[in-house]
């Protein structure tokens, strides 16, 4: 972090100073009082069952330098605030502006339905390729861990930059309306990114336009000058350029013709792993169009590709460096795509970080191909949480999809899941085709009896519903080589 004083952080947050102004805040700020280091700041978050206040004398201890609170607190160096969540993100607002004051920094941020976190780890890896010459990716580039992607988590990323800082690529989620707008009030990019607007999380916004309105905050956040990234084959994103500034640059990606940045004969092989042809309109850096091959598993990750590839050439990329980049990229976080080919001949594809129609639709497909016509696919689906009233609708139809793609193995876990069960034996499944289970020991149990040599199994659910950790007992039953897509 760039170092602050302790009346730096009273003046950028508003909050009433109970420690020596001076006090050098030179370590990271945390809101987990196990990981403060020297110099840092411990914010002291209120919570649903622990109230950080209960650990800042502890996180002094442990060399805290000061503490973000809503109280103050006894003996312990404090910046006393009304609201320590929205002080947060004050800080990181100020912290942000002093950092482009002070150097060369660009802000790259994307919101989405899908795939946010995979065109993140993306832009992490391309833009590696853009930094000045004796700067590291450690120094230059800061990416969220994780989903780093709300009120907390964006503000903690931007609290990472420093003084060497080039690219700050951040991740914009959001559970429902307002959320965006603020995200990018904290932090304004230079590029702003919409990759698609889905059902997830419907159940709270109430209506799939009133994603799209969220979605579409991210438009009018992007700093004048700044460029605006939309999907063009989603037409509610795409629909959004009427919201951009007379100053933007809207430049859009997708597979369509009319796509500024575009995917051309998109081919799949055996193993699920995407190629195509990049064409770039008005870019005269190099040949019409570039080959691209993806390590990535899915063909929907063509569409992460072009929104990273469509950042990468506004900060400076060419089409050759970008499908260089590309073809190196792997996935980063767990539990996305994540393939194990197991020494016992089984495959595992763990996407069991979360689940809606559209990722659950996109990686059943991916489990098709890489099944094909000679290994037998299975398919481990949990439920995807708050889809609201469609909730019924939307997992019955992923069952009937599974019937559709011919999956031979479908085991439904958990009650909230069970109308993929449903949906499955209404089209069609018969006989053990599909299996509902209540729990995950009963799906341990099943799969324990039923895997065999060369099956391919994919294992999906939202993060709430468990199945995550079944993806790392099948990862890891047996010895194994993962293969980083």
């Amino acid at each position: 972090m760039i170092a602050l004083t302790a009346a730096d952080v009273a003046e950028a947050t508003g909050g009433r100073l109970h420690a020596d102004a001076e006090v050098p805040v030179t370590g990271p700020v945390v809101v987990d009082s196990r990981r403060v280091e020297p110099g840092g700041l411990f914010v002291a978050l209120p919570g649903e069952r622990v109230d950080g206040h209960d650990f800042a004398r502890g996180a002094v201890e442990a060399g805290a330098a000061l503490v973000l609170a809503a109280r103050e607190l006894d003996g312990v160096p404090t910046v006393v605030v009304d609201d320590v969540q929205a002080a947060l993100g004050e800080l990181a607002r100020a912290v942000l502006a002093r950092a482009r004051a002070q150097g060369d920094l660009r802000v790259v941020a994307v919101t989405g339905s899908v795939g946010k976190t995979t065109t993140k780890d993306l832009l992490g890896q391309l833009l590696a390729d853009l930094l000045p010459e004796g700067v590291t990716p450690e120094e230059g580039l800061v990416v969220p861990a994780g989903s780093y992607n709300n009120e907390v988590g964006l503000p903690l990323t931007v609290l990472r930059v420093t003084g060497a800082t080039r690219f700050l690529v951040l991740e914009m989620g959001a559970d429902g309306p307002g959320n965006i707008a603020y995200l990018t009030r904290i932090a304004p990019p230079d590029v702003g990114i919409v990759l698609a607007v889905g059902v997830a999380h419907v159940g709270k916004f109430g209506s799939v336009d009133a994603i799209a309105r969220t979605k579409a905050e991210m438009v009018s956040g992007v700093l004048p000058g700044g460029t605006v990234l939309l999907n063009a084959d989603d037409q509610r994103v795409a629909a959004m350029a009427s919201l951009a500034a007379p100053e933007h640059t809207v430049t859009t990606f997708g597979t369509i013709s009319s796509a500024d940045v575009r995917a051309a004969e998109v081919q799949v092989d055996a193993s699920g792993r995407a190629s195509f042809g990049l064409v770039v309109r008005h870019h005269s850096d190099g040949p019409a169009e570039t080959p691209v091959a993806l390590r990535l598993v899915g063909a929907h990750h063509v569409s992460n590709a072009l929104a990273a590839a469509g950042a990468v050439l506004a900060l400076g990329g060419t089409p050759a460096g970008v499908a260089a980049g590309l073809a190196r990229a792997a996935a980063v976080s767990p539990h996305r795509m994540a393939v194990t080919e197991r020494l016992d001949g089984v495959t595992v594809i763990d996407d069991a970080y979360n689940a809606n129609p559209d990722s659950v639709r996109a990686a059943l497909r991916a489990l098709a191909v890489m099944a094909g016509r000679t290994r037998r696919s299975v398919a481990v689906l949990g439920e995807m949480l708050e889809l609201g009233d469609g909730a019924r609708a939307a997992h019955d139809e992923i069952g009937r999809l599974v019937v559709r793609l011919n999956v031979k193995l479908l085991v439904v876990v958990g009650d909230g899941a069970y109308h993929i069960h449903e949906g499955a034996l209404q089209e069609g499944s018969w006989g053990e085709e599909s299996v509902f289970v209540p729990d995950l020991d009963a799906a341990r149990a099943v799969l324990a009896e039923a895997l065999e040599p060369g099956d391919v199994v994919l294992v999906k659910s939202s993060l709430g519903a468990g199945l995550w950790r079944l993806g790392d007992e099948l990862a890891a039953g047996g010895p194994a080589a993962v293969v980083t897509p």
